[in-house]
């Protein structure tokens, strides 16, 4: 019998023509959103993962400056001292820093302005690793004695800043400073990091006219030694050190698992604001389709009458409208999930294509699609259960009577 009904209804359905695709539009509009919003977001946290897992899970990063100075814009940086104190706390095997500034890059007659980082040879490795890149030709790292040496990143090399690919063994020049490069950097994926420059820790600090001051500390753990345990140590020690209490740091001490963590969070939260936004266009689409199960029980009030006449009971007619609205709702998911995944490919492709940002990927799931097909045929059948209630309540002989 259900199978019976699942025919009746969509013939009804097929016979009101464009009137039920009008019916389904809220519901198209209100998945696809949903799919590709979801889509889009698991497929950017899966990208960020990815990143994260490729810096290690055995990394501290230790950034000055705290709520308090972010919120002034005051200036502030770790000191060497700073990086001792770091370097005595039990489970530490290194640390490195970092030092960078924009500087003024000019190549043949081309000039724009880029990101210089300045790295220490002795702690290149770990700097990089906790970047992400590594260096794919040339010289692997710089050496002691290396000055006026530049390793390029991706954005370089691909020939996407200037109109020619700075190669190795060409010559830039960085605040009126002529480099030699000697390396090229992988790629990272998001522009901005592929168009830095790496240089000796100590020419930087010669071409940007700093000492003892640094951005950022990057601390890598030893083996066996837990990587959040040894961040609160740190936290602890450069504390006690400064004289502050709990509350009061003016730097921050992140360890891979937090900054992830803090991540996903704030990506959960946007998605899911933009969702309930998205919910506003599914309660349209459910009163729509309430509408349209109204004028069809309307429509079809002999019909119930002839039903009820031979033997139908009022659980049949509710069931009946029921499945109607339903498949109304889920046909709507269905082609809402189909505009979601066109919607969502569509900005994967145009952010790699236009854009040189691999980040944005969408992630389309068999679970996703399954959720959101059975949402929608929820969302019919709870939108058609009133117009169906009052469809069954409809005594035979008033039924049969009805013009």
């Amino acid at each position: 019998m259900i199978a019976d009904f699942f025919t009746l209804s969509i013939r009804s359905i097929g016979g009101r023509g464009i009137r039920s695709w009008l019916t389904m539009l809220g519901i198209f509009v209100g998945i696809a959103a949903i799919v590709s919003l979801i889509s889009l977001g698991e497929g950017l946290k899966d990208a960020l993962n990815e990143q994260f897992e490729l810096l290690g899970k055995d990394t501290v990063y230790v950034i000055p400056g705290g709520m308090a100075e972010m919120l002034s814009g005051r200036m502030v940086s770790l000191n060497d001292h700073d990086l001792e104190v770091i370097k005595d706390v039990r489970g530490v095997e290194q640390v490195g820093s970092i030092v960078g500034k924009y500087a003024e890059v000019k190549f043949k007659d081309e000039t724009i302005y880029g990101f210089v980082t300045g790295i220490d040879p002795g702690t290149q490795e770990i700097v990089l690793e906790s970047s992400g890149i590594r260096v794919v030709r040339g010289q692997k790292r710089f050496r002691e004695g290396d000055r006026y040496k530049v390793i390029v990143g991706y954005e370089y090399w691909a020939g996407n800043v200037f109109d020619r690919p700075v190669r190795i063994g060409d010559r830039i020049s960085l605040n009126d400073k002529k480099f030699e490069v000697v390396g090229e950097m992988s790629r990272i994926g998001n522009p901005d990091d592929d168009k830095q420059i790496y240089i000796p820790m100590k020419t930087a600090q010669e071409l940007f006219d700093i000492r003892d001051e640094y951005m950022m500390g990057i601390v890598k753990v030893r083996a066996n030694y837990e990587t959040d345990d040894v961040a609160e140590d740190i936290e602890e020690a450069m504390r006690r050190d400064r004289g502050l209490k709990e509350g009061e740091e003016n730097f921050q001490v992140k360890s891979l698992k937090q900054m992830m963590d803090a991540t996903d969070i704030i990506l959960d939260a946007v998605q899911w604001v933009v969702i309930a936004i998205a919910l506003i266009s599914l309660f349209v689409g459910g009163i729509g389709i309430m509408n349209t199960m109204y004028t069809s029980v309307l429509e079809r009030t002999r019909e119930i009458g002839i039903m009820k006449a031979v033997g139908a009971r009022n659980y049949d007619i509710l069931l009946l409208f029921l499945i109607e609205s339903g498949i109304i709702g889920m046909a709507g998911g269905a082609v809402g999930c189909l505009i979601g995944v066109f919607i969502s490919k569509g900005f994967e492709y145009i952010a790699a294509a236009q854009f040189d940002i691999v980040l944005i990927k969408a992630s389309i799931t068999p679970e996703l699609i399954l959720g959101a097909l059975l949402f929608s045929f929820i969302v019919g059948c709870v939108s058609g259960f009133l117009p169906a209630r009052q469809a069954s309540q409809l005594k035979p002989v008033d039924a049969l009577r009805y013009e």
